[in-house]
């Protein structure tokens, strides 16, 4: 009775706070400009001059948001929209100096941080919270993405169906951009999109923007986006989208005979309306997806690695789940159980998905079933429900349940709810988020408290960024289907952050960094702390970045931790300190990198990190990446040295023919490998593949042995009917 009196409290308490804050949030009046609609066809060569271009409503008013907020900027930029019944095509002309022009990649699907180039949103929906991306830069190198994290985050891993030319000239540089509407998600009947633009100038570490043009928004922060009318009413046809995927290739381990193989996989997708999808996969392939990055694990808990594969990314945003999440402390929903387990490959045999909007409720269900793998898993069925209702004007009550285990235990479930009260005008143009979450999970195989709940309160601003959560995890919270790295505890975060802008000649912002984490037990005993302080953190006017952090941290081992091979650290309590220095030259010259040292006191000994990362860029065909990581570890129970090695170099034939090395070698495991891959654009609906995977294993000091190999060769064909 006493706990129920408290709730209640706190709940009346919220309410009144949520209440006075939203009578705090001001309006804002949206630009708009006109779409023209069009009958005649374009020639998609990155020059607008069709005349169809010249009587179109022209976006001219971009604002500078950075060096200087509200400024005008320092070129000038020409946005134009039009529209016919089955396309969006987006005209841009941004004026410059050709020569002085920054540009490397002509590769798709690649971080354009550090180059120029123009990026726009659009809101689909007109709901402020849901929107794609697209961005390009002068050599026509694409990059698209879905938003996620309620605007704070792009998923990249997401590739839409989209075309776009550029060309370079005496007066700048132009683009012209032609995207179906088929391949997007959209209400059914309206006329008019969210829409925002960017453009950025990375010589001169400038951003332009239509809307948004505060420092404390992103162009991805949808509540602050204008919006294109006039738009038709779109043609989808049948709303049928059918993908054929031959797969052809061999493979050979150390000590077996080369094995040939051959598969045939299919995807539908049918737009049942504009705003509702489904998709059936069947024996799904994965042969294109690339790699995974090795990473080194100095901690007792499991790494967390991003979806990759193309199935379960489209419509990846609707099992974002709380606020407060960040950080990958829980992730109730992570598709990376579903046809992976410990490392292997688990064949998809048939996979199904439902996304869509109803109203104001966004709904995403999913089903999968996976063959058995002898000596490993049974076959299993899989599936998770995410309904997310939209309330106020940017906040969402939700509910998710996953159900199914990897390795088919009955009986499997996990159900939660979610609350997310968000508001991008407060005081006028402040950021500010409340969430609350809770989740139940049931594996038949556990027994304990199977509860996880928690909160966070967030002031994501320019000057000032403030945050608090908390999260209880119980000792059984093991969801089948989710990422949980660490159970049995009650974390507490704050994290304060003051960045000032000095008006000095060299220095743009300063970053005083503070962020305090204390974890215990279910009991309140202390398990873990940490403070990160950053009393020097500077970027300087060139883009240049230098940090040093000082980071006392604290382990209470309640059982023997086995931190190597051989080395095992003895339960106890462990304090010490970490400091970190770290340079960062920018991006927007051929040549940039980062160096970052950790050092200091580590357990009984010390621990040096050192981490090296170089690109070059001299040309748009050729790009090099290269890094590098040792681990000098020393301790009274022994002493041990880790080594990673990676590079990648990538060719550029076009923006539509890339070949691309990633090489890897790690001492941990003394494996080398190497993943070699082409993708060749032939429509923007067919793709080739041809990959070669290669490892070897370093036997002794001086002799490598062969371990395996493989050879892809795919083709997804697809049309649209």
């Amino acid at each position: 009775m006493q706990t129920s009196k408290y709730l209640k409290h706190i709940l009346l308490t919220v309410t009144i706070l949520l209440s006075f804050l939203t009578t705090l949030s001001l309006a804002q009046k949206d630009k708009t400009i006109i779409v023209k609609q069009v009958k005649e066809d374009l020639r998609l060569d990155g020059i607008l001059n069709e005349p169809f271009w010249h009587t179109a409503t022209s976006i001219n008013n971009l604002t500078m948001v950075e060096p200087k907020e509200n400024s005008a900027p320092s070129y000038k930029t020409t946005v134009k929209i039009l529209a016919d019944k089955e396309n969006i095509i987006i005209g841009i002309i941004c004026y410059d100096n050709p020569n002085k022009i920054t540009a490397f990649s002509k590769a798709r699907d690649v971080e354009l941080n550090g180059e120029d180039y123009i990026k726009f949103v659009f809101d689909t929906y007109l709901d402020k919270r849901n929107g794609y991306v697209f961005a390009l830069n002068p050599f026509g190198s694409r990059y698209d993405a879905i938003i996620s994290d309620r605007g704070e985050d792009e998923n990249s891993n997401w590739d839409g169906v989209w075309d776009a030319r550029t060309s370079i000239n005496k007066t700048g540089w132009s683009a012209e951009i032609i995207i179906p509407v088929k391949s997007l998600s959209f209400k059914k009947g309206l006329h008019q999109w969210g829409f925002n633009f960017e453009r950025r100038i990375a010589r001169l570490l400038e951003k332009d923007r239509w809307t948004a043009t505060k420092r404390n928004y992103k162009v991805i922060s949808l509540n602050n986006a204008g919006k294109i009318t006039n738009l038709p009413d779109f043609n989808l046809g049948y709303g049928l989208l059918m993908k054929i995927s031959p797969t052809a290739g061999f493979h050979k381990n150390y000590g077996s005979a080369v094995v040939f193989d051959k598969d045939l996989s299919g995807d539908i997708t049918k737009r049942i309306t504009p705003d509702i999808s489904a998709t059936l996969t069947i024996n799904t392939d994965f042969a294109e997806t690339e790699v995974d990055a090795r990473r080194t694990n100095l901690t007792r808990f499991p790494l967390f690695f991003p979806e990759k594969r193309t199935f379960f990314l489209e419509g990846a945003d609707i099992y974002d789940f709380g606020l407060g999440l960040g950080g990958r402390s829980i992730v109730p929903f992570f598709s990376r159980k579903i046809g992976l387990y410990k490392g292997t490959q688990v064949p998809i045999t048939i996979g199904g998905k439902l996304n869509g909007k109803i109203g104001n409720t966004n709904f995403g269900g999913m089903y999968v079933h996976t063959n058995k793998v002898d000596s490993l898993v049974p076959a299993s069925d899989m599936g998770v429900i995410r309904i997310k209702q939209n309330i106020f004007q940017q906040s969402n009550v939700g509910l998710l349940a996953t159900i199914g285990d990897p390795e088919n235990l009955k009986h499997s479930w996990v159900l939660g709810g979610d609350f997310t009260y968000q508001i991008s005008n407060l005081f006028g143009d402040k950021n500010f988020l409340f969430g609350l979450w809770g989740l139940y999970s049931n594996r038949p195989d556990l027994t304990g408290d199977k509860k996880s709940y928690g909160l966070k309160i967030d002031y994501p601003n320019d000057l000032f960024d403030i945050s608090f959560s908390y999260k209880y995890i119980g000792d059984a919270f093991q969801p089948s289907l989710g990422f949980v790295p660490r159970i049995g505890i009650k974390s507490y975060n704050f994290g304060m952050d003051f960045m000032p802008r000095p008006k000095w000649n060299f220095i743009r912002q300063f970053f005083f960094e503070n962020f305090f984490r204390y974890v215990t037990d279910l009991n309140n005993q202390w398990e873990s702390y940490l403070f990160f302080f950053a009393p020097i953190h500077f970027l300087l006017e060139s883009g240049d970045r230098f940090e040093f952090n000082i980071v006392p941290k604290g382990e209470r081992l309640n059982e023997p931790f086995e931190i190597e091979d051989g080395i095992v650290l003895k339960p106890d309590e462990y304090k010490f300190t970490r400091y970190r220095m770290e340079f960062e030259s920018a991006s927007k010259r051929p040549v940039s990198g980062q160096a970052t040292w950790w050092f200091g006191t580590f357990y009984t000994g010390t621990l040096d990190q050192i981490e090296l990362e170089m690109s070059l860029r001299f040309t748009s065909n050729i790009i090099f990446d290269l890094n590098y990581e040792k681990n000098i570890v020393k301790l009274k129970e022994g002493n041990f040295t880790q080594n990673l090695f990676g590079g990648r170099l990538q060719l550029n034939f076009s923006s539509d023919l890339q070949l691309s090395s990633f090489i890897q070698y790690d001492s941990e495991s003394k494996l080398f490998g190497s993943n070699t891959r082409m993708r060749w654009t032939i429509t923007p609906l067919t793709d080739l593949y041809i990959v070669y995977n290669h490892n070897i294993n370093k036997i002794t000091r001086n002799r490598w042995q062969f371990d395996s190999n493989q050879f892809i060769v795919k083709l997804s064909y697809g049309l649209w009917y």
